[in-house]
């Protein structure tokens, strides 16, 4: 006859080991769940294009595909005007507008304006060396100017038609 023994603690640690092995295998394994977008491929060591960018970058690459170079330059001369000439000059003259390379600058004085024509090859190295060469090339500055009854730009010399009310 055989002797039952009575169970082991390790027998019975082995049996419920074996048991919870069986039902786990017996379950259907969980799925990752995918986020929606493009499959992640690693790019390696660098930043990929699909990695989050430097808003700068960003802007830049806007800039060149939609072709506003010429845009963003004519925005810097009036955006950054006292870093390009310093804040004492910027204190005493605004650039007005910039046709066909031609910029208009007023004074606050004809003192300043003086000034500013004397300045005006050193002001436009500047220029030429921070936005770039063929954005300025001519910088014309003016002096305050007094109240003008001329309108349009053809005007007749004289009085005008004030003179027909004697």
């Amino acid at each position: 006859m055989t002797e039952e023994r009575p169970a082991r603690p390790s027998d019975i640690a082995r049996a419920a080991l074996e048991a919870a092995r069986a039902a786990s295998a017996s379950r259907p394994r969980p799925t990752r769940r995918r986020i929606a977008g493009p499959k992640r491929s690693w790019s390696g060591p660098r930043p990929g294009d699909d990695d989050p960018q430097p808003l700068a970058r960003l802007v830049d690459h806007l800039v060149e595909t939609q072709d506003w170079t010429e845009h963003t330059k004519v925005g810097a001369v009036f955006g950054r005007w006292s870093a390009l000439v310093g804040p004492e000059i910027a204190a005493h003259c605004t650039p007005q507008t910039l046709t066909e390379g031609e910029l208009l600058v007023v004074a606050e004085s004809t003192a300043w304006a003086t000034q500013l024509r004397l300045l005006a090859p050193t002001i436009l190295a500047k220029l030429h060396a921070t936005v770039g060469g063929d954005v300025v090339s001519r910088l014309r500055v003016v002096g305050p100017t007094a109240p003008s009854w001329k309108k349009g730009p053809r005007s007749v010399r004289g009085r005008g038609p004030r003179d027909t009310y004697g």
